[in-house]
């Protein structure tokens, strides 16, 4: 008596997938699978730092702006106005910092050694203070340095973003020769042979 066979019944004859040469195609595959996710992996960790990079990359101020430093009426600590035409005609340093700002503090005896070196050659440096007077008066008696400071409080923070620090971070450096020309700006903590380069 012949007898249909049932089309639910499992088949026992090897499929290609349990054949060596499957298994070993297979394993080629996601091993190929895991090359292509590790490499886009990568490539989104590039391309996220470069977007990152540029966004944060301090612009070049316009000419206006910088009027606008020139322009700016602060105090010294001792309560003295500030004249900038001290500055002028001479490479300058223009570090915005604060006392709460950790690696402002961590550069400041790098920039203040780097001026010491160097004010006998036409360097000059000047650090404004983005921060409440009577902490930055505190915080220079006990940790002084011997460049100038000024006291931009809050309003520095417009002039910071004037000069190219769109995001208005700290610390943030921009340093101009003596036509008043950008040779380098930075936003966060120098380096040594970043200030040595320029010399």
């Amino acid at each position: 008596m012949h007898q249909t066979p049932d089309p639910f019944e499992v088949s026992q004859t090897p499929t290609p997938e349990s054949s060596p040469n499957a298994t070993a195609a297979v394993e080629n595959l996601q091993i190929k699978r895991r090359w292509i996710l590790g490499l886009g992996a990568v490539g989104g960790l590039v391309a996220g730092g470069l977007l990152s990079w540029f966004k944060h990359e301090p612009s070049t101020p316009s000419t206006q702006n910088l009027q606008r430093l020139w322009g700016s009426s602060y105090q010294h600590p001792n309560g003295d106005d500030v004249d900038w035409n001290q500055f002028k005609g001479r490479h300058l340093i223009i570090n915005f910092w604060a006392t709460w700002c950790g690696p402002c503090v961590e550069e400041m005896p790098l920039i203040d050694r780097f001026y010491k070196e160097n004010k006998a050659n036409g360097w000059q440096v000047v650090g404004l203070a983005i921060d409440q007077p009577s902490r930055v008066k505190a915080f220079l008696s006990q940790t002084p340095v011997s460049y100038p400071v000024v006291l931009a409080g809050l309003g520095g923070t417009e002039l910071s973003q004037a000069l190219g620090n769109e995001s208005g971070a700290l610390p943030f450096t921009i340093i101009l020769d003596a036509n008043e020309h950008v040779l380098f700006k930075k936003i966060g903590k120098l380096k040594v042979e970043e200030l040595t380069s320029l010399v």
